[in-house]
């Protein structure tokens, strides 16, 4: 006779951290779509495998205007995506799903030319990231190089860095603001 009763736990909302992809984990080379014209930023393989350990979600969200204009197509960046997170394997590190907005109000191609939500600084890519994972919003980050990542994570109320040199600065000062932030609570 079973004197006890297996209950599945439900998942904890984790945080996410939010990084934006050209000029904060590659080197922005303008319309990146190619494999051979990619190269890491200093330090974010190792931001994202600090935030693996962390045990947060990790997240990519990027305007890829590109394929409106028509320089190149989804599946060019779905190639990148997964090259880039087998590059990440093989320093245990990895990147929970990709988010990217193909559209451009002033595109080329029409099913891609207009204005949508997901653009940032809209929101639309966060709330997507919401919609499908469970995520402590109030513990999570956004990091970006532009103007429209730093919008877009004041319009959706999450904290976030600015790069302006590498990632190594930014890993350590999200280091210290996370210390500080699960020592206040």
């Amino acid at each position: 006779m079973q004197y006890w009763t297996k209950v599945d736990t439900l998942p904890m909302s984790k945080p996410a951290i939010f990084f934006d992809r050209d000029g904060v984990l590659n080197v922005d080379v303008g319309y990146l779509y190619k494999i051979e014209d990619f190269q890491w930023i200093d330090g974010a393989i190792e931001a994202i495998k600090y935030f693996n350990d962390k045990d947060y979600y990790v997240f990519v969200i990027t305007n890829q205007s590109g394929v409106a204009r028509g320089y190149y197509k989804e599946e060019d960046i779905n190639k990148l995506h997964n090259w880039m997170n087998q590059e990440l394997a093989k320093h245990d590190a990895h990147i929970d799903e990709f988010f990217y907005c193909p559209h451009h109000s002033k595109g080329i191609i029409s099913e891609y030319s207009f204005e949508c939500e997901c653009r940032k600084p809209k929101t639309g890519m966060i709330q997507q990231a919401l919609e499908k994972y469970d995520i402590n919003l109030s513990e999570s980050f956004l990091i970006g190089d532009k103007d429209s990542d730093i919008e877009c994570a004041e319009n959706k109320g999450i904290r976030y860095f600015l790069l302006k040199d590498n990632m190594v600065e930014i890993l350590n000062a999200i280091s210290n603001a996370t210390e500080l932030f699960v020592s206040m609570h």
